[in-house]
């Protein structure tokens, strides 16, 4: 099923917004510094998603500027259940997540991959922020970017593996 990412936004703002050009980038490559078997993993979305008992993104400021993007993240446990869970984000069709999360964080695929063996241990912390950020956005680059940098290092992480919504 295709997602309109213009549905929420006024008419006259799509024409704009389709037009921006799409930037190419080359992949970034790293190794890991340990073995795969022994790496701790973090997932992060772009989804929206928070714990029903958190704070939600913030969709009214959006709303008066379709051009701004909370900057903020919510923290989400690895044990998170279904029921816990809530999205806000504008640009996203947010349906599906009330009806499976995994589609946006798959917290139950990694836990199975985990007793797998495939890789180490899932972080007992993941992560999720309104993926509608604009280039350049200072507070995410100065302040919620670093902070987060900070809580994956202090939960000895090894890789973090973005789930695009």
């Amino acid at each position: 099923m295709p997602v309109d990412s213009y549905r929420y936004l006024p008419r006259s703002f799509r024409e704009g917004f389709e037009a921006f050009p799409i930037q190419e980038t080359e992949p970034v490559r790293a190794k890991l510094a340990v073995e795969i078997t022994d790496a701790k993993i973090a997932l992060m979305t772009s989804s929206g998603l928070y714990l029903e008992n958190q704070e939600p993104f913030d969709t009214d400021t959006e709303l008066e500027n379709p051009l701004w993007g909370d900057p903020t993240y919510r923290e989400i446990p690895r044990n998170t259940k279904q029921q816990e869970i809530s999205a806000a984000h504008l640009h996203l069709n947010t349906r599906d997540y009330y009806v499976d999360f995994n589609v946006a964080l798959p917290l139950d695929r990694f836990t199975e991959l985990e007793s797998e063996k495939r890789f180490g241990s899932l972080a007992d912390t993941n992560y999720s922020f309104m993926g509608y950020q604009q280039d350049g956005t200072p507070d995410w680059r100065s302040n919620q970017g670093p902070e987060l940098i900070g809580k994956l290092k202090d939960q000895g992480v090894h890789a973090l593996i973005l789930a695009p919504a």
